[in-house]
């Protein structure tokens, strides 16, 4: 049976099988020593001289299985930077498993310093440095205590579908073309805005989940094409109660996590919105009282948004959050006639001057949705084309209700002292969503294109290059 590295101090004086990667090798001439790396941590291996020949073709980088009896090493060589320090492996028999080629980079320092295109391009090696494993394994814990408090308070995780329906949400849809009808199209999800708002009309109540979510947005340093959030939807709660829920939420995954963290003020600030860009000249104010603590943490709410803002270039209202968001009246006509007096039930959470949240209490009756949507210019009959499925669930008696979106893969950045959202996601598109490990986009097959009815139109030259520039 596989013993792991972390695990050798219960085996002292023990034959013991171990398998990993060779992190790094020194020969001694009739010894030869490596640092075996399994996924947690180091420990060195000293191959004695009948070994000498068959450990002295090791490479860094290469797969091996090693049985071995676990020692104190002598006096004097113990090394305290790693815990297993104390011990070494005196190897009987070693196993080649596999052999790798030279690394295209080095994995056992920081990766900083080498080129991002050459780090996405090979990035399940990029994943071997011990910082990103690091950052993935915290992610995962932040993720699981938030499952956890969530739990505790009745929510229920519901998977939402991926495969739906082409609303506008703020971004653009990327649209998935169905085979079986011809010509019709399914869209990846911008969030799961609409399925959780009908998960509040069946009565389910308070309903959570990590949620994978789309938008094929024009290109952003730290932004990416797909990303995770928690969201969490409430029924008959106030704004004042899902702030509280989701303050408590998040202080009791750093508390749990990142114990060495110092919040700045607890409970978080709400500010009012246009209090803020008086105050702050922001929406996103950072509140730390040390910006040069990496342990800071500051956050606050702001809170009460304008519903509505005009877009001068379209010259027409736009929606500040999303079409889905109540507005603080319920008075039809007041909305539709005095757009720019209208605020929002909208709020977002601030950390150290980065959005990681936004969320709002949700129209919930007909008449206001259909208003709303009036406003920003939807004529009726395409209003009831493309949400006549939400409205028909608002008759049958829906709850208010309300939630928010937290941004995991910002949030853990912050968390992390990260400088990009590339460093806690494992598998990224550049800023020019693109996959350079996967090497898409890539085109396909005419056969699948035929298949689905399609035809690539090629853009003109100057096309492409307005394209790149956006």
């Amino acid at each position: 049976m596989r013993v792991l590295a972390r695990d050798i101090q219960q085996f002292e004086g023990k034959i013991v099988n171990l398998a990993g990667w060779v992190n790094s090798k020194r020969d001694h001439g009739k010894i030869v020593f490596i640092d075996l790396r399994d996924f947690t941590g180091l420990v060195q291996v000293v191959f004695p001289e009948n070994l000498y020949k068959q450990a002295h073709q090791l490479k860094e980088q290469w797969v091996v299985e090693i049985e071995g009896k676990v020692s104190l090493r002598p006096k004097g060589s113990e090394n305290p930077k790693i815990p297993t320090g104390k011990y070494e492996i005196q190897a009987g028999k070693l196993r080649i498993l596999n052999e790798s080629s030279i690394l295209p980079f080095p994995v056992n320092d920081s990766g900083y310093q080498v080129n991002e295109k050459n780090r996405l391009e090979y990035r399940y090696l990029d994943l071997r440095r011990e910082r990103l494993q690091r950052n993935l394994r915290i992610r995962d814990k932040f993720i699981t205590n938030l499952r956890e408090f969530l739990h505790q308070k009745d929510f229920v995780e519901v998977e939402t579908p991926i495969l739906s329906k082409s609303t506008p949400e703020g971004a653009r849809d990327f649209l998935i073309p169905s085979r079986l009808f011809w010509g019709k199209f399914f869209a990846l999800p911008q969030s799961p805005q609409q399925y959780k708002q009908l998960l509040m009309v069946s009565g389910l109540e308070r309903y959570f989940q990590v949620a994978r979510c789309f938008r094929d947005e024009d290109t952003r340093e730290d932004r990416q094409p797909e990303f995770t959030q928690l969201d969490i939807e409430a029924s008959f709660m106030s704004v004042g109660e899902i702030l509280d829920l989701v303050e408590k939420t998040i202080l009791w995954a750093i508390r749990k996590v990142f114990p060495e963290k110092k919040i700045t003020k607890i409970p978080f600030p709400r500010i009012d919105y246009d209090f803020a860009l008086e105050r702050y000249g922001s929406d996103k104010p950072d509140l730390r009282k040390n910006k040069s603590d990496k342990d800071e943490l500051s956050f606050c709410f702001i809170t009460d948004f304008p519903m509505f803002e005009w877009n001068k270039q379209l010259q027409k209202w736009d929606v500040v959050h999303h079409p889905f968001t109540l507005p603080q009246t319920d008075d039809v006509s007041y909305i539709k006639d005095h757009p720019e007096r209208i605020a929002a039930y909208q709020y977002d959470l601030i950390l150290n001057g980065q959005e990681v949240g936004g969320g709002s209490l949700r129209s919930f009756k007909q008449e206001i949705l259909e208003a709303v949507f009036e406003v920003i210019g939807y004529p009726k009959e395409i209003i009831r084309y493309q949400f006549g499925h939400l409205l028909d669930a608002f008759s049958y008696g829906a709850p208010p209700h309300g939630g928010i979106a937290i941004g995991l893969d910002r949030l853990m950045a912050i968390l992390l002292n990260e400088p990009s959202i590339r460093e806690v996601i494992a598998f990224p598109k550049t800023g020019l969503a693109q996959d350079l490990m996967m090497k898409v986009p890539a085109e396909v097959r005419k056969s699948q294109l035929d298949e689905l009815g399609i035809k690539i139109v090629k853009k003109s030259k100057s096309k492409k290059l307005n394209n790149q520039e956006r």
